[in-house]
This record gives C-alpha cells, sequence and structure tokens, in this order.
C-alpha cells in the first residue's frame, strides 16, 4: 500500500494494539461486571463511540468485552482537515439510546487538548448519565489545555500514552485518510504541512 511510505515511523503495530485493547477490555469487565456482596451488580453500560476516529478501537474494544453492553455514537468536531484542535468543538450527531442513569462509557480515538472530550461528558451528564467514564486508545497529555472531569464513578481508560506527534491509523486520518492503516505511525510533515 502506498500510503505505508508516508508514514515516518511505526509507534504501535498490530500485535500491540491488539493486546492493549483486550486489557483494556478486561479492565471494563472487570469493573462493569455482575458485582458482589458489597456491590450490587450495575446495569449494561452504553459504550458511545465518538465518530469516526474511534470506529476501529470501538469495534475491537466491544467485541472483546464479556459483558450485555448497548452501543451508540455521538460525532463532535474539532479538527476540519488540519492538524491540530480548533479548541471549539461541534456536536454533528447525537445518540439515539438514552442514557438517563445509566453508566456511559465514552470511547475516543485520541484525547489532544481535552476540550472535545470535556463537551461531550458535560453533554452526557446533561442527558441524565448517572456516571461517565472515557477509554481513550491513546492519550496525548502535552497537549493538553482543560481538564475535563469525570462523571459519578467515572474512570479513565488510556490505551497509550501518545508523544506529541502527528499520527495516523487505526481510525485516526488526516483529511480523512490513513484510517485504514493496521497500526499507530507519524506521518511525515510533507504530506500535512
Amino acid at each position: 500500500m502506498a500510503l505505508h511510505s508516508h508514514i515516518e515511523r511505526v509507534l504501535w503495530g498490530q500485535d500491540q494494539i491488539a493486546r492493549r485493547v483486550a486489557e483494556l477490555a478486561s479492565e471494563i469487565t472487570a469493573d462493569c461486571g455482575a458485582g458482589d456482596s458489597a456491590h450490587p451488580p450495575r446495569p449494561p453500560p452504553v459504550l458511545v463511540g465518538v465518530a469516526t476516529g474511534a470506529f476501529l478501537f470501538l469495534a475491537d474494544l466491544v467485541r472483546t468485552i464479556e459483558l450485555p453492553i448497548s452501543v451508540d455514537f455521538v460525532r463532535a468536531q474539532s479538527y476540519g482537515s488540519g492538524t491540530l484542535s480548533s479548541g471549539a468543538p461541534v456536536l454533528s450527531l447525537d445518540l439515539k439510546i438514552d442514557v438517563k442513569g445509566k453508566h456511559v462509557i465514552l470511547v475516543e480515538d485520541i484525547v489532544d487538548t481535552g476540550s472535545t472530550l470535556s463537551c461531550l461528558i458535560s453533554h452526557l451528564e446533561s442527558k441524565g448519565a448517572s456516571s461517565v467514564s472515557v477509554c481513550a486508545f491513546l492519550d496525548k497529555p502535552a497537549r493538553r489545555k482543560v481538564h475535563f472531569q469525570l462523571v459519578g464513578e467515572g474512570k479513565f481508560y488510556r490505551g497509550f500514552e501518545c508523544p506529541d506527534y502527528f499520527v495516523v491509523g487505526y481510525g485516526m486520518d488526516y483529511a480523512e485518510i490513513y484510517r485504514n492503516l493496521p497500526y499507530i505511525g507519524v506521518l511525515k510533515p510533507e504530506y500535512y504541512e
């Protein structure tokens, strides 16, 4: 595939991705499971994929979670066709599922500035979610501008901490290209500058 030549280097390959997704799914299964004598069982969580970047991660994650779950999508855009977040996310697709009183896990491809995530958490809280967790495949804390607050007993699940590079693959894009790469790679600057 010609796209591979646009990649400066691979940060995480297919095997590393599959292992980490399985670990995250196990954590979610344990945290949202049947409960015990001290903790009553929780209702099934609603996994909300943030379109479009999280679609591959969400698909792999839900196939590995060993619980009854519901799945829905939201779309919040803050990048457009650039490489930097505008800092002003716009919600262009809302949930179909009623999340009132439910535990929601937002599934993100990457947490960068935190603006989109903060906006989505507030949105879910306003819809009555009893708790909101975040499961981000990549976390890029070097670019954080907004420190998001989880809701209720929400938890932050993180796949990998990402260095401050512009990355593509495994659902992540530049101008809607590179999503189909099976790994996370650093895009060569000449392809986005």
